[in-house]
């Protein structure tokens, strides 16, 4: 198994549970500094280890009306305050080669969104930067097409790598997970990481936006972390109904410490008896 450092972390599908939290869009400075804080705490007193998720621009939004964000760099320098106030790493998506460099002097951990995986100039570049990479299985891809993407980014001489799950196209506006993707994306030896939140999302259901079914995140979340993975990926804001993007399918933040708190314990069972495919 890879193991690796990200800031004072270590990850490893054999190791402690990794949370990725946060809201999915950054809205700025005191509000990624609250959610931060407040998972922060809770992940302490449960015990897993917390990185903080954000993203500066929704380049898919489903219409030319939705809001995309705050752009790239005040999207940094919100990452940066939360690094400095809070502590945690940071990790936010990319979208084009020109973009890693300078989210790479900030972030901790550069995410390759599903819609994107394949891109080979942006694989390229970001693995260049030496940032730990997390790819997103695209909603198109095989599990046991991975190790392509892997490739590409290994060929850098980067292996900081973590490949999430966030659900397999099925049909119209849906969107299904097969947990078997998980042990299969863990025979590259790489770090495996399950996007509890994406995978219940319903792409462009609500027409001019994506809808999703929160209720069954947790569900997601518990399935995979008793399988013995490496991280789970899960967003959260305060008021879900009103944030600018994809509310439907984000875990109310005054949710998060069952959530953590029930993750934890079912980490703790999977990693004393590891799961081998």
């Amino acid at each position: 198994m890879h193991e690796f450092e990200i800031g004072a972390l270590t990850v490893s599908n054999d190791l402690p549970l990794l949370v990725i939290a946060g809201p999915c869009q950054l809205e700025g400075t005191d509000h990624a500094q609250m959610i931060a804080g407040k998972m922060a705490e809770v992940c302490a007193s449960h015990g897993a280890q917390f990185v903080f998720k954000g993203s500066y621009d929704k380049a898919n939004r489903t219409s030319l009306g939705g809001k995309r964000g705050l752009g790239m760099d005040e999207g940094v320098k919100v990452m940066q305050s939360v690094k400095d106030s809070i502590g945690c790493p940071v990790l936010t998506d990319i979208h084009a080669p020109d973009q890693c460099a300078t989210v790479a002097a900030v972030c901790d951990i550069m995410q390759i969104p599903a819609f994107l995986c394949r891109q080979t100039d942006l694989l390229l570049a970001a693995g260049e930067t030496g940032a730990v990479i997390n790819v997103k299985k695209g909603q198109f891809l095989a599990p046991w097409d991975m190790p392509n993407v892997v490739s590409k980014i290994e060929s850098t001489g980067n292996k900081r790598i973590m490949l999430t799950e966030r659900g397999a196209s099925f049909g119209y506006n849906t969107l299904v997970a097969d947990m078997r993707s998980l042990p299969t994306m863990a025979k590259t030896g790489y770090p495996v990481v399950m996007d509890a939140t994406h995978s219940v999302q319903q792409p462009g259901g609500m027409g001019g936006s994506s809808g999703g079914q929160r209720e069954f995140a947790p569900v997601m979340a518990r399935a995979a972390v008793s399988l013995g993975i490496a991280a789970v990926f899960i967003e959260t804001h305060e008021d879900p109904d009103n944030a600018p993007s994809d509310g439907p399918n984000m875990i109310p933040l005054d949710q998060m410490d069952g959530v953590i708190k029930s993750l934890m314990a079912f980490d703790k069972l999977a990693k004393a008896d590891p799961l081998r495919v």
